[in-house]
């Protein structure tokens, strides 16, 4: 399957990567200039063991190649993966330009059908807007076109493994035609027994944020314990074994440390256990 990836930070570099080793043919569109220089030499502009490696292959096997031509990446495939970033804006919420500057350069370059997925971490209902922008800047209106979510699980360090080896896969299609084309992506992986899950757009986007959401206050939690055991000289090791047998609560995340981080972490995400008063600090 051809496949374009918009924006080659952190989620699309490794996306477009594990992809291209899939036997995929991957576009990778990349606006900064220093960064798509290392890129076409097969150099990752950012840490992440084995992607310098797997890109290096799949390069010399003409399988992902790279440019900073949005317009061609539209033209390569009907498959648009939107991996731009969505950082924090100075009031506090999830800055989306980058999402609607992507979305509008699709919509004026379309000429047939696109499957535009975010895999970026947005907003719930941010699936709502990039259609209404796609609609606003479209030249030819009768152009069909789907937008999908299918969020990203990975962890900084074991990016390639979580990719090729995820718990689930959650994909958010509004279409018989966009779930097809993401059944049969995602095929390799179903094929292996690796869960695909169906859902709406909206369901899709918001089970990325109650993830992290979940997985943060399980490390808070964790944290507010082992101050406890500080002070009643108990072992927080013994205290999160113990909790961890119980199948409903599970051990993972249940080691106590400095707290979680990560770019993920979006103020819509805050809000399901902020109203919480955690005792050991916390990096966001």
């Amino acid at each position: 399957m051809k496949i374009t990836v918009i924006g080659a930070g952190y989620v699309g570099l490794v996306t477009a990567a594990c992809f291209a080793d899939l036997g995929n043919e991957v576009l990778c569109v990349e606006k900064v200039s220093s960064k798509l220089e290392k890129l076409c030499r097969g150099i990752s502009p950012i840490y992440e063991p084995g992607l310098t490696e797997m890109l290096q292959k799949n390069i010399k096997e003409g399988r992902i190649h790279f440019t900073d031509r949005i317009e061609e990446g539209v033209s390569f495939a009907d498959t648009i993966f939107l991996c731009v970033g969505t950082p924090q804006g100075d009031d506090g919420k999830a800055d989306l330009s980058q999402v609607e500057e992507a979305s509008r350069q699709i919509a004026q370059h379309m000429t047939d059908y696109k499957l535009i997925i975010e895999k970026s971490t947005v907003p719930v209902n941010t699936h709502q807007w990039v259609k209404k922008t796609v609609k606003r800047y479209i030249k030819n209106p009768d152009i069909p076109f789907d937008v999908a979510s299918n969020p990203e699980f990975l962890r900084e360090g074991s990016a390639i493994y979580d990719f090729m080896n995820p718990d689930r896969i959650v994909v958010g299609v509004e279409s018989e035609r966009a779930k097809k084309i993401m059944e049969e992506l995602y095929r390799p992986f179903t094929e292996k027994g690796f869960p695909l899950l169906i859902t709406t757009p909206a369901a899709a986007e918001l089970i990325k944020h109650a993830s992290n959401s979940f997985l943060a206050m399980k490390i808070s939690y964790i944290n507010m314990i082992a101050d406890l055991c500080e002070k009643v000289g108990a072992d927080i090791n013994e205290v999160a074994d113990g909790m961890g047998y119980d199948k409903r609560i599970g051990r993972a995340f249940l080691n106590a440390g400095i707290g979680y981080g990560g770019s993920c972490f979006h103020p819509e995400e805050l809000a399901f256990y902020k109203q919480g008063r955690w005792s050991r600090s916390v990096n966001l």
